[in-house]
């Protein structure tokens, strides 16, 4: 349980830190762009080596992919225009709750009493976080939790089917493709190849951490209780909130930490619902 544990939080670190990579960057957009790239690269090796995977698994990975667009866009603009402290927590507690009331719509899962706590004070955490904060990082912000709680639920039901190492590995490739589709409709692939070699070294070093943060989450889950392990690792959106007060010098930081405190608590109430 104590591997489980450090793996978990480990992986919650890491998640953070690729986030903040891509946050102080100068253009936030290339920055995930490239590391999705490097890191569907790198998934496109091991699932090579794995033996692929079946056609019908591969439609559902573009789907993510697809969705996965809106994502980086939306991600991009709440970093280059707003506060690291307010989106990340915004995004990923708000991408938790629609992937939970998406399951409960689509994928036949089931909503207990404290599934519905636990809404509520994700909600309450959320509706904190927003108090005094721009209108437009806000929208923004929601919509990329959008983009978030789509794809866990696309993805959700892909790897109940297909498997879940090979099918992420596929959803890696994806996001590489669509988004490199997309940079260079938005005319943005020449500014890509002049990235700097310092660039790209803490891009590439970013998409490995979103492949290892992964792979930590799936050794974690062979030791220890799904629901210990997720619990852990959204953690991450307390670390998010204080590494924007601390390190970024975001204002509000001891009202945000509170805000986000709360929506942890409803992740873990959520995790623990089932």
């Amino acid at each position: 349980m104590l591997i489980a544990t450090l793996l978990a939080l480990t992986a919650a670190v890491l998640h953070a830190g690729w986030n903040l990579i891509a946050k102080r960057s100068i253009d936030p957009f290339l920055a995930l762009w490239g590391q999705f790239v490097v890191a569907g690269a790198a998934s496109a090796v091991v699932l090579t080596l794995m033996g692929g995977l079946p056609a019908a698994g591969w439609a559902w990975a573009l789907m993510s992919g697809l969705i996965h667009v809106p994502y980086v866009l939306g991600l991009a603009w709440a970093y280059q225009h707003g506060d690291f402290s307010l989106a990340y927590p915004v995004a990923r507690g708000g991408g938790a709750l629609i992937a939970a009331i998406g399951g409960l719509a689509l994928l036949d899962d089931e909503l207990h009493a404290l599934s519905v706590v636990a809404i509520l004070v994700i909600v309450g955490g959320m509706v904190l976080l927003a108090v005094g904060a721009p209108a437009s990082q806000v929208l923004v912000a929601l919509l990329v939790a959008a983009a978030i709680g789509s794809y866990t639920v696309v993805d959700s039901h892909a790897a109940r089917q297909y498997g879940g190492i090979s099918y992420v590995l596929a959803v890696f490739i994806m996001m590489a493709l669509c988004n490199s589709v997309a940079g260079v409709a938005l005319g943005r692939a020449g500014d890509l190849r002049k990235l700097s070699a310092d660039v790209w070294r803490r891009t590439a070093m970013a998409g490995i951490m979103s492949v290892v943060t992964y792979g930590l989450v799936l050794v974690a889950v062979r030791r220890a209780p799904v629901g210990y392990v997720a619990a852990l690792r959204e953690s991450s959106v307390l670390i998010a909130t204080v590494v924007g007060w601390r390190m970024l010098d975001e204002r509000r930081g001891n009202v945000r930490t509170a805000a986000a405190g709360i929506i942890v608590t409803g992740l873990i109430l959520l995790v623990i619902a089932g």
